[in-house]
């Protein structure tokens, strides 16, 4: 048993339409290491130019957000979740308030 990646709909196409993907590693940036390893099409989507999450990225540890705890080197043991959570921006209304 490995760690659980919960892939967000934009992602599926980059991990052949996979709900989730079990990876091993114990942290959180290993578990990444292993997923685009895995799927290489991935990463440009979780990642920037310089190596970081994406800023518009959230990732949650068994419904923890990592970024309240140790960031990518939060440790993970084999059964843990890993929730991938693309942020979502609305748009504007045409509505007029009366």
């Amino acid at each position: 048993m490995g760690v659980v990646i919960e892939i967000p709909s934009a992602l599926k196409q980059y991990v052949n339409d996979q709900d989730e993907v079990e990876v091993s590693g114990s942290s959180v940036e290993e578990v990444f290491e292993a997923l685009v390893s895995e799927y290489a099409e991935v990463k440009v989507n979780l990642f920037d130019e310089n190596g970081k999450i994406r800023n518009f990225i959230n990732v949650y540890l068994n419904d923890d957000d990592i970024r309240y705890a140790n960031g990518l080197k939060s440790k993970v043991q084999d059964g843990d979740t890993i929730q991938i959570v693309p942020s979502v921006a609305g748009g504007c209304s045409t509505e007029k308030n009366i």
